[in-house]
């Protein structure tokens, strides 16, 4: 997995780094039991102070989406199963609120929208 750091984003570092691997953990590019990096070598590899992936790691741990073995790095969380439900849930809610948003601006009736939600199902089953 390949962290990306961007300085013109308005995100601080650790954030961009914690949701990141968020992404790679709901994705499944990182499963459960796999190791991250280690904090001592992700830092001068992306030019950042040690306590800028620790804190993206803590965040990351008190979400629930890793667990550190002292002396040995940080894991995925292997029991995370429900809460990567829950994170997917929240983002195709976040996406269909922005979806209807736009509808109505653009004026698309509730049918129309359905109707549009329907085919996308349709294709995705093809």
């Amino acid at each position: 997995m390949e962290i990306v750091i961007s300085n013109s984003s308005d995100k601080p570092i650790y954030e961009q780094i914690a949701s990141q691997i968020r992404a790679a953990i709901m994705s499944g590019e990182l499963s459960a039991g796999e190791q991250l990096p280690a904090i001592r070598s992700l830092a001068p590899q992306l030019r950042l102070s040690a306590i800028t992936p620790k804190r993206a790691s803590h965040d990351l741990e008190s979400q629930g989406f890793i667990h550190t073995v002292p002396g040995k790095g940080c894991f995925v969380a292997g029991d995370n199963l429900e809460l990567l439900r829950e994170e997917r849930l929240r983002m195709v809610e976040a996406s269909l609120a922005k979806a209807v948003a736009d509808a109505r601006t653009a004026g698309i009736t509730a049918q129309d929208l359905r109707e549009m939600l329907d085919l996308q199902l349709e294709d995705e089953e093809k």
